[in-house]
C-alpha cells in the first residue's frame, strides 16, 4: 500500500458497509484497498482494459465489484449514492478538473466525502513550468498538476467543507530512478533522455524544490504528491 493511500486510510474513517466509487480507477487499488469495510465498491474508467484489469484483480481477491466506463467529467450514475468518492493519481490527466470534482461531488451523499491524492504543482511559476515539462515528457496524456491553493479553490467552489489538504507528500519517499519512472510511463528512450538532459541543465534550486536528488550519475524522483479531503455539505445541494 502506497504511504498516501495508507494516510487516506487513518484520516478517513469509513463506516461499515459504506459505498465506495473510484473514479478514473485505472486497475483499481485505491478502490479495493476499502474492501474490508465496504459494501459496495464501484469503479469508473474511460479504458475498458483498465476495467477488465479492476475486475480480474478484484475476483483473484474474492472481491465483488461494479464498473462503469465513463470519463470523470460525465459518470451515468445517479446522485447522492456513494459515502466516499476517491480519485488517485488521475486528476491531472482530467481535460476539465473541476467539471471532474463537481461530478463527485454530484455522486456523493450529503455529509459524505471526496477524497483527491494526485500529483502536486509548484506555486513558484518557473519550477512549476519546468515540473510541467518533465511530467509531459514523462507522459503525454499529462495536463497538469495543480497546486494546493488551487485544489482548495476547485473544492470550495464544488461546494465541498474542506478537512484535509496534506501536501508535501511522495508516493516514492525513497526515490525512483528516471529509468523505473520512464519504465511506468511507457515514455520510450528519446523522452528518457530529454529527461535527463532537462535535469542535468536544471538549477540546483529547482531540482531542491522538487525534492529531486542526485545520486552518482543518477537522479531519484520522488513523485510528489497531495492529498485532498473534502464533506459534502448539506447547504450544497
Amino acid at each position: 500500500m502506497s504511504p498516501t493511500i495508507r494516510l487516506l486510510h487513518q484520516l478517513v474513517n469509513l463506516e461499515p458497509g459504506a459505498s465506495v466509487c473510484d473514479v478514473a480507477c485505472g486497475a483499481g487499488h485505491l478502490a479495493l484497498s476499502f474492501a474490508d469495510r465496504a459494501g459496495r465498491l464501484v469503479g469508473v474508467d474511460p479504458a475498458p482494459g483498465m476495467l477488465d484489469a479492476f475486475r480480474r484483480l478484484a475476483a483473484e481477491r474474492g472481491i465483488e465489484v461494479e464498473t462503469v466506463e465513463a470519463y470523470a467529467e460525465s459518470v451515468p450514475l445517479r446522485g447522492h449514492q456513494f459515502d466516499l468518492v476517491v480519485s488517485r493519481l488521475a486528476p491531472h490527466h482530467f481535460h476539465d478538473v473541476d467539471r471532474a470534482v463537481a461530478e463527485m461531488v454530484r455522486l456523493t451523499k450529503i455529509g459524505g466525502r471526496v477524497a483527491i491524492i494526485d500529483l502536486e504543482g509548484h506555486e513558484n511559476a518557473d519550477i512549476d513550468e519546468f515540473n510541467h515539462k518533465l511530467e509531459v515528457l514523462h507522459d503525454p496524456t499529462h495536463v497538469r498538476s495543480y497546486t494546493a491553493a488551487r485544489w482548495r479553490s476547485i473544492f470550495e467552489s464544488s461546494g465541498l467543507k474542506m478537512e484535509v489538504l496534506k501536501n508535501g507528500l511522495s508516493e516514492r519517499p525513497q526515490g525512483t530512478t528516471v529509468r523505473r519512472w520512464c519504465e511506468i510511463g511507457s515514455s520510450g528512450a528519446e523522452a528518457e533522455a530529454e529527461i535527463r538532459a532537462s535535469l542535468k541543465r536544471a538549477p540546483n534550486s529547482f531540482l531542491e524544490a522538487l525534492d529531486i536528488r542526485r545520486l552518482g550519475g543518477e537522479f531519484l524522483l520522488p513523485i510528489r504528491t497531495l492529498l485532498v479531503v473534502g464533506t459534502r455539505d448539506a447547504a450544497h445541494r
